[in-house]
């Protein structure tokens, strides 16, 4: 007689419950498989709430998940340890449940548990249980399908572990795994985070400092070029300086002797001679009073410019007052919004006027002045013209023949200013003056050429 076939719905309930079989132990086997099946399902309840525990760290987590498995277990005790070199930020690195406590000092284990503990820590992929040797069990933590620990524990008196009970074990224990590993991670980034705040710090730090450098890199320029216009407007005096000591005062003190030995001689010739001694006495005088303002005006030009620099214009002024005692009235006009120069370019200009006020004052016999300082959109004009008695065409003459050959040195000033403009990418021009004398006009393009482009 054939044994019929059993339905797949058989099949399936004795893969549920673990029955084999129609016999009449039917019953008893039916009772064992709903209590397991009834202790499977509160495991699997008690993995659930060890998930839910998860965001409060991995130490909540791991103690959940050891009282799960102890609780589906009736365990005595049951221990969850991490393998050596796995995990290396997990923490506990093992915990134990006995009597309904929970201890991560391994001084307090006791020597049953103490031989687990080493087969998990150093050998993880022996934390296995054989159907034949159920009074301890082990279950092996795994990730990634590596072995990284494990789950041993004593089950209670009369339990049956059952392969379902091991399966569960390893859920856990692979669930305490993954939450250990997230630990890991958690610290990586963590670190990460305070690594980037750090770099982050240390590059606000770095740009204070170069904020705070480049502040004092623009004062250091400010001072810089505050010393080139005081130097430049100290050059200006002491050259005019050294001019009226070397040639003006010397002309001075020879007028004044020729008067001394012309007084003399009428003075001893007596008669109407002695008149014209006596008018003769006061040119003397005059002439005297004449070298003394002379040597004051030197005085006062050697020394240095305590006054405090600003924009051109203003510099501009400050220069018109250089040649006050050559009674040289000098006027300065601005036309157009100032534009913000190179340093050296402003000194240049500075120069320059400085040098046409002195050819004015000096070598023309000039009166008055008129430097007009011109912005526009393309250029910087400067031009001083002068009442004075200069001739353009011969300025022009002796300009070409300096600059070809230094007979004289005479009117050297005006190749060094012709120089001057060149360097600034602009040129020189001298012609006759609405005032009577010679007008210098400078034009310089904007923006300025610098020396790196004029040396090109």
């Amino acid at each position: 007689m054939s044994v019929p076939e059993r339905s797949p719905h058989t099949a399936d309930l004795g893969v549920l419950t673990g029955l084999r079989s129609g016999k009449r132990s039917f019953y008893p086997a039916y009772v064992r498989s709903t209590e397991r099946l009834e202790r499977t399902v509160e495991a699997l309840d008690g993995i659930s709430r060890a998930l839910v525990r998860t965001a409060e760290g991995p130490r909540a987590l791991v103690e959940a998940v050891v009282r799960t498995a102890a609780d589906h277990l009736q365990a005595r005790w049951l221990l969850l340890a991490v393998a050596d070199g796995a995990l290396r930020a997990a923490r506990p690195r093992f915990l134990l449940y006995a009597d309904d406590v929970l201890i991560d000092d391994e001084t307090r284990l006791p020597a049953e548990v103490r031989a687990h503990l080493k087969v998990l820590r150093t050998r993880p992929w022996e934390a296995a249980t054989s159907a034949e040797d159920r009074a301890w069990v082990r279950a092996p933590m795994t990730l990634d399908d590596e072995p990284v620990g494990g789950i041993a524990a004593e089950p209670g008196v009369g339990v049956e572990v059952a392969d379902t009970d091991l399966a569960i074990l390893r859920v856990l224990a692979n669930q305490a795994a993954v939450a250990l590993h997230n630990t890991y991670l958690f610290h990586a980034a963590t670190a990460l985070r305070g690594r980037t705040e750090e770099l982050s710090e240390a590059a606000e730090r770095q740009a204070r400092d170069l904020a705070a450098r480049s502040a004092e890199l623009a004062q250091t320029q400010e001072r810089l070029f505050e010393a080139m216009q005081r130097q430049a407007l100290d050059d200006e005096r002491h050259r005019i300086a050294r001019e009226l000591h070397d040639s003006v005062a010397q002309y001075v003190l020879s007028a004044g002797m020729t008067v001394e030995v012309c007084r003399a001689e009428l003075e001893a010739m007596g008669g109407a001679a002695a008149d014209i001694a006596g008018q003769l006495a006061e040119a003397k005088d005059l002439s005297r009073q004449a070298v003394e303002r002379l040597r004051s005006s030197i005085y006062a030009l050697h020394h240095t410019s305590n006054e405090p620099t600003g924009p051109l214009p203003v510099m501009l002024e400050r220069l018109s007052t250089v040649h006050l005692p050559t009674a040289l009235d000098v006027r300065v006009t601005v036309q157009g919004g100032p534009v913000p120069l190179p340093p050296r370019a402003e000194q240049s200009i500075l120069r320059l006027a400085g040098e046409a006020l002195f050819n004015s004052a000096t070598h023309g016999a000039a009166t008055r002045a008129l430097m007009r300082l011109r912005y526009l959109p393309e250029a910087v004009v400067l031009s001083v013209s002068d009442d004075g008695t200069g001739d353009p065409a011969q300025l022009r003459r002796a300009l070409q023949l300096s600059r070809a050959a230094d007979v004289s040195g005479r009117h050297r000033g005006l190749a060094n200013m012709v120089a001057r403009a060149e360097e600034l990418g602009g040129a020189l021009s001298i012609r006759r003056s609405g005032m009577g004398g010679v007008l210098l006009r400078v034009r310089i393009p904007l923006p300025v050429r610098t020396d790196q482009e004029a040396g090109r």
